[in-house]
């Protein structure tokens, strides 16, 4: 008798993640070897081995508490600020150790933007959210910053709103707006990924759709890994999609076999809304 893998991993024993081989074709910008994670005796990512496709949408998906933002968070070191956390394995970027003794942890968070569950503007004009990155990191040619910020907020699809108030305070946007401008500001120094905890979580239906448009647009010119708890979003916007459960790795390939013929009966159970 087959033994249910997530009642496996409920009873605390090691289960093997199931990667379609469509991965192995895919050269991978992020990878995670045996990346495990405590916040003090507990522990949230159990040996999680993955990588992230250069130029793709990769999507974490599971039920709340399961590890996926933590994992996201992992990437750019974010847990760092959590004294009680340890780490085993590593997660390398093109190749290098992230979490190397030597590795500068600022220089590390430019190559990977951000942007979180709800819109984070600085409370500063539209122009200056833009360029902030590039201002804290010596820049302060004004036909350098305005090209720049003329470009991210393009690439955002949010230029012709607010073309004609950039020296307005960002706070006056709308959620939406608020959320593309945070996606220009964690473009506009030309990161290596782009990683997206929920960001549409805390918009209307019509944000998020311009949101999920907006991935589509962008990914032509980033990889991005985005954390989502809503299964529809997932299917729409990404090319990959990893299943995770009690900060374990289910199963991982290509979105529309997981959607729709997946290895695992357990991730067809979740994904069709049957539990979780």
């Amino acid at each position: 008798m087959r033994l249910n893998v997530l009642e496996a991993i409920r009873a605390g024993r090691p289960v093997e993640s199931v990667i379609h081989p469509e991965l192995a074709r895919s050269p991978s910008v992020l990878q995670a070897e045996n990346f495990a994670l405590w916040y003090g005796q507990s522990k949230t990512l159990h040996e999680v081995s993955m990588g992230v496709p250069r130029g793709k949408v990769t999507a974490l998906i599971g039920p709340s508490g399961c590890g996926k933002s933590t994992l996201l968070r992992s990437i750019n070191r974010l847990n760092d600020l959590i004294d009680s956390v340890r780490i085993e394995g590593d997660i390398t970027l093109n190749g290098e150790p992230v979490y190397s003794p030597d590795v500068d942890v600022i220089e590390l968070r430019k190559r990977l933007g951000m942007v979180f569950q709800r819109p984070n503007p600085f409370p500063m004009s539209i122009y200056e959210n833009v360029v902030y990155p590039l201002r804290i990191d010596g820049e302060n040619r004004k036909p350098v910053l305005r090209e720049a910020c003329e470009k991210a907020l393009k690439a955002a699809a949010i230029w012709d709103e607010v073309k004609d108030r950039l020296s307005s305070s960002a706070l006056g946007l709308s959620g939406g707006q608020q959320q593309r401008l945070c996606i220009a500001r964690a473009v506009v120094a030309d990161p290596e990924v782009l990683l997206l905890d929920e960001p549409c979580s805390a918009l209307d239906p019509i944000a998020t759709i311009r949101i999920e448009e907006l991935i589509h647009e962008i990914s032509s010119r980033y990889t991005v890994l985005i954390v989502t708890h809503n299964m529809q979003q997932a299917a729409r916007v990404s090319d990959f999609t990893a299943f995770m459960y009690l900060g374990r790795l289910v199963e991982y390939g290509p979105t529309a076999t997981i959607f729709q013929n997946p290895k695992l009966p357990e991730t067809e159970q979740y994904v069709t809304g049957r539990f979780g």
